[in-house]
């Protein structure tokens, strides 16, 4: 039975794109907590420390030891996309930094969860330049996930992962039906009573596109999420300026409200 569970991360254990409804996001992390909660009948303080926009270096410099502060039995540790995207790109680098908060958070008696990122060209074919920098960073992550005592989540090796139907508008985060997947892959490697693989299964094979559709996608994605992109951070900006984790605090997980 697990009394505390910590995420430390960016956008993707922020919860972006999950609505909650009330302004916010929910997301995997949030959907997970609630999971642990119900198994145990309650019992589960929850905190969110993940920032959108976040490298790995600076999740390591400014979560890790409020992380550990903390002093969390169940941790989630996912790094890697924003880093992903930037000219200074280091594989070996941003697995030393995950090794490093995985090492903190285990030695401190934390089980420890982590996850390798999907092909994203199925969801974004302009990405297809960085897929030889995601098989990097998932061979390192899988590589130093097995030295430190954590558990990794190879979305990498289930090609449902990199279905767009589980994806947002923007490509770059997980909408409500990825974020639910997401939320039950976890509680089936933490063991869960319940649980079983179900999210692996791929979706129906969708209707075939005709090349126009196709292409007017592509424009309209570029024009309302690439090129806003582009300009950010062209200007030094980042999504997660001035901005604070959503929960700072442990707070126990309210049975009676899905939203955590």
């Amino acid at each position: 039975m697990w009394q505390r569970y910590v995420a430390i991360g960016d956008s993707t254990s922020e919860g972006l794109d999950d609505p909650d409804g009330a302004g916010g996001y929910r997301g995997w992390a949030d959907r997970f907590a609630y999971a642990v909660a119900r198994a145990q009948d309650g019992g589960l303080e929850y905190a969110n420390l993940a920032i959108r926009g976040r490298t790995t270096a600076r999740i390591r410099a400014e979560q890790l030891q409020p992380a550990l502060d903390l002093a969390p039995d169940l941790a989630t540790v996912v790094a890697g996309m924003n880093d992903v995207l930037r000219p200074s790109f280091d594989a070996a680098r941003i697995a030393e930094d995950v090794g490093a908060m995985q090492r903190a958070l285990v030695a401190q008696g934390s089980t420890v969860l982590t996850f390798t990122l999907p092909d994203p060209v199925p969801v974004m074919p302009l990405a297809r330049p960085l897929r030889g920098r995601i098989v990097a960073l998932n061979a390192a992550l899988r590589a130093v996930t097995a030295q430190t005592g954590a558990t990794l989540l190879d979305f990498a090796a289930h090609p449902v992962a990199s279905d767009p139907r589980l994806w947002s508008d923007d490509r770059l985060h997980a909408n409500s039906a990825g974020h639910e997947r997401i939320a039950a892959a976890l509680a089936y490697t933490v063991g869960l009573p319940g649980t079983d693989d179900g999210w692996t299964r791929p979706l129906e094979t969708p209707p075939r596109r005709r090349g126009h559709e196709v292409l007017r996608a592509e424009v309209a994605w570029a024009r309302r999420h690439l090129l806003p992109w582009v300009a950010r951070h062209a200007r030094g900006r980042s999504s997660g300026d001035d901005r604070v984790c959503k929960r700072p605090v442990p707070l126990p997980v309210d049975l009676g409200d899905h939203g955590v």
